[in-house]
């Protein structure tokens, strides 16, 4: 209860600090590049139930939405408005509308596709037992240089470990992240022993 009272309380406090920025970012969208504003994904929620994952869209319209993820700034796929919205991770702002509807938290494991969610083992699927977030432990510990396999050990043992106090510390690490542009976006090794794909 704590957690989503929390969740609503900072989520509102943001968008009314940060709806003028979501204005302008939709208008420069709209202005680059045919295509919705607002890029809608299925992903795999609280105990696995599927939902749609908000963002703004960073890459053009016509591209496979469910394709590898950008590698670096050069993925043609990209737009430029897009590639300043990745950087800066003002693409993530529209989640603050899953975190009010329910579907994410403000931290949590980050939000997988389902296929990944059916290849873990029972331990794994524990990352499933909270509700998704728009950061988590893993993002404010190493991001872009860690591995899928690096990243679910550190939400497992956030799940595991979880608090208010956790969560604040993981809320202060990402805005300080955010502004210093620390934690690479672009994953240097998807995967110890797959090929990438995105996350």
């Amino acid at each position: 209860m704590a957690k989503r009272v929390l969740d609503i309380v900072l989520s509102l406090l943001a968008l009314g600090l940060l709806y003028p920025v979501m204005i302008v970012v939709a208008m420069a969208i709209a202005a680059e590049s045919r295509g919705p504003t607002i890029f809608r994904q299925r992903r795999s929620g609280y105990k696995g139930e599927p939902f749609l994952l908000r963002k703004f869209r960073t890459m053009r319209h016509n591209v496979d939405p469910y394709g590898s993820s950008p590698a670096g700034t050069d993925d043609p796929r990209l737009t430029r408005v897009g590639r300043f919205l990745r950087e800066t991770s003002l693409d993530e702002l529209p989640q603050l509308f899953n975190v009010l509807e329910g579907t994410m938290s403000l931290v949590g494991p980050r939000p997988l596709y389902e296929r990944q969610a059916r290849c873990w083992d029972a331990r794994q699927r524990r990352r499933l037992d909270v509700l998704p977030g728009i950061t988590g432990w893993a993002q404010v510990s190493g991001r872009g240089e860690l591995t899928i396999e690096d990243k679910i050990e550190l939400d497992l043992w956030y799940v595991e470990n979880r608090s208010t106090v956790l969560d604040l510390k993981i809320l202060s690490a990402t805005v300080k992240n955010v502004c210093t542009g620390r934690g690479g976006i672009y994953e240097r090794q998807y995967s110890i022993d797959q090929e990438k794909e995105q996350i």
